[in-house]
């Protein structure tokens, strides 16, 4: 039995770029080309999906390095950071089932293929000028010249399925 090739593909932009809405258009149109699907969002935020006064909140107060939350329709794993580094990417992806296809949204800083989404219109610069990991610009203004002036493919915002269909064929994937 062989196994498929597992390809990681980054998306990156400006905060209200639209990186969100690209991955959850992305993931449908994937899987339509009979692909597995899994997801990494990277956030700098303090987060937090446990709640005060659930029985797992309680478990994580109490010292718990990990707990585990399941049911019959899904499970999470709530892993406490404290002390230790943040967990890089390759690392994360390693805890994940394998897939076809990892989509991740951030780690901006971090050397892997990515499609930096750019609106002109939001007058701001591009956030990957310069770095070499990525390797598509996609933009509702694909002859806009900061765009045109890139050594990369330009990529419709609006072609959900142009997008799927070069992340399957890119070949740093």
């Amino acid at each position: 039995m062989t196994t498929r090739k597992q390809r990681i593909m980054g998306v990156v932009g400006r905060s209200g770029s639209g990186k969100t809405t690209l991955l959850c258009d992305l993931i449908p149109a994937l899987i339509k080309l009979g692909l597995t699907v899994s997801t990494i969002k990277h956030t700098h935020h303090n987060f937090d999906i446990d709640k005060p006064g659930k029985d797992s909140y309680r478990h994580r107060g109490a010292g718990a390095k990990e707990v585990l939350l399941t049911s019959a329709q899904r499970w999470a794993l709530l892993h406490e950071v404290r002390d230790d580094q943040e967990p890089d990417m390759n690392n994360l992806i390693k805890r994940m089932a394998p897939v076809d296809v990892v989509l991740v949204e951030g780690f901006k800083s971090h050397a892997f293929p990515k499609i930096e989404v750019y609106r002109p219109s939001m007058g701001e610069p591009l956030v990957g000028q310069g770095d070499h990991s990525i390797v598509a610009v996609a933009t509702d203004e694909p002859d806009n010249r900061t765009v045109t002036a890139l050594n990369v493919p330009v990529l419709d915002l609006d072609n959900i399925q142009g997008i799927a269909e070069f992340i399957v064929t890119h070949p740093k994937l």
